[in-house]
């Protein structure tokens, strides 16, 4: 009987699988195909590569085919391309890109972690030099390039999630202007309302035009170089580069072809384990879906965080453990410009959707003693079940102080405590980090107010 163990997928998922796998059996082969040209990278790094904050993009690389193969005696072939997967004969094909020949690896176990693909608008145009997406390590270098070597003045980037927004900030750093369009009547549709629009004021600060409910329908190049951007109304816009960053949507055709089991939201479905449909196949990361602690329902939200960590879950029951992934709750914090803005369990919105009766309260605190010099405003949104009491959300923006703070929101709503276990919660105090009552108490207080109103 075979038993290697056969990884599809070289990045955060799928090399945490067969790291932890190899923890699990020292004996067990296990070769991993990976189609791009690099394994192990923080693909979050990108904007700030990009940006010229990280100059080398060596940096994000954290380990080599080489190093895997020397250090924990796990095959890592790059340039493979996984094109079938066989489960009744239990062998994948696979692509050598450089040669071009195809072969057959069996495999005992398998783990399926390919990702996910952006999206790519389907607007006239699209494929016209110079308009890009970002997802790898090559697409970012080729981004760069293009900035460095073309006389990029005017850029556009299609969608104002997080990337979108990280990277307008990247390409800022180029001295270039930049212009974002946005389909959706604001930016951020996961964070509430009121503290999108302090994002939005950081965009205008910075000269970053902002362009919503619009649109893009065709992309046209331009006689003198360069794009036409054409959107609804048939507004004209200049631009010498354009990034998409609409979303991503998971990786699940080897998958779907194999007869291998998807969910509603499009992911590949996974139990608890990370056991797919198929017997002796585990999949993790952003090709899967997950599970929701708070609403007990499947989600999709492709994190870096999230991939890691169902990596090494599937990597460890594919090497015969029984781990269990819990699922998530969705924390996410990113800096755009100078204000640093952070999410954590549910909106207003989702928390209605999924049955419950939200009840929040907002407010405005400094980061430090209010005496020390560099205190900075902290904009808190708390989210609570009525029913419960239970904190089931928090939003925040402002200084850099915001990342901490959101983990002790994520740490609250994962042990299952009430705003009122919150309030009482004794944390730190020193003027240089936080105020006698930090930002947290006093949105549990606040949390506590309106609830007691409700």
């Amino acid at each position: 009987m075979n038993k290697n163990l056969v990884v599809i997928g070289g990045t955060a998922a799928g090399m945490s699988a067969a790291a932890q796998a190899r923890r699990g059996d020292p004996s067990l082969p296990i070769i991993v195909f990976e189609r791009t040209g690099y394994i192990t990278y923080g693909s979050c790094g990108l904007p700030y590569y990009i940006g010229n904050v990280i100059k080398d993009v060596n940096k994000l690389i954290t380990y080599t085919p080489e190093y895997m193969k020397k250090q924990r005696n796990i095959d890592v072939y790059i340039l493979h391309e996984v094109v079938g997967i066989n489960t009744q004969e239990k062998y994948v094909k696979v692509k050598n890109l450089k040669s071009g020949e195809t072969f057959n690896q069996p495999y005992g176990q398998l783990v399926i972690a390919t990702g996910a693909v952006s999206v790519v608008p389907k607007i006239p145009g699209i494929d016209n030099n110079g308009i890009f997406t970002l997802r790898n390590i090559e697409d970012g270098i080729k981004i760069k390039e293009f900035l460095s070597s073309k006389n990029v003045k005017h850029a556009a980037i299609l969608g104002a999630g997080f990337i979108g927004l990280e990277l307008a900030e990247a390409l800022r750093n180029w001295g270039i202007d930049v212009d974002i369009f946005e389909m959706l009547p604001r930016i951020l549709p996961q964070i509430d309302e009121e503290l999108s629009a302090l994002i939005e004021a950081e965009l205008e600060k910075n000269s970053v035009k902002l362009y919503k409910n619009t649109k893009v329908v065709e992309f046209k190049p331009a006689e003198k170089g360069g794009l036409k951007i054409i959107t609804e109304g048939n507004n004209i816009f200049d631009a010498d580069m354009v990034i998409a960053a609409v979303g991503v949507k998971p990786n699940t055709l080897l998958a779907q072809n194999a007869k291998i089991q998807t969910g509603t939201l499009g992911g590949i479905a996974v139990d608890k384990y990370m056991r797919t449909s198929c017997p002796d196949i585990w999949a993790a990361g952003d090709c899967t879906e997950t599970y929701n602690r708070i609403t007990k329902k499947p989600v999709y939200v492709p994190l870096g965080t999230t991939a890691n960590k169902q990596g090494k879950i599937a990597g460890e029951n594919a090497a015969g453990g029984r781990a269990i992934f819990p699922g998530i709750i969705g924390t996410q914090v990113t800096k755009i410009f100078n204000t640093y803005i952070a999410t954590t369990g549910l909106n207003e919105i989702s928390a209605k959707d999924a049955g419950m009766l939200p009840i929040s309260a907002k407010i405005k605190h400094v980061d430090k003693a209010g005496y020390y010099p560099g205190s900075k405003s902290i904009h808190v949104k708390i989210i609570i079940d009525k029913n419960t009491a239970k904190v089931i959300g928090a939003q925040m923006a402002g200084s850099e102080g915001v990342g901490k703070r959101i983990d002790i929101f994520a740490t609250a709503i994962t042990a299952g405590m009430t705003v009122y276990e919150l309030n009482e919660l004794d944390l730190a105090y020193a003027p240089p980090v936080s105020p006698v009552y930090d930002p947290i108490l006093i949105a549990a207080s606040s949390g506590i107010k309106a609830l007691e109103k409700a």
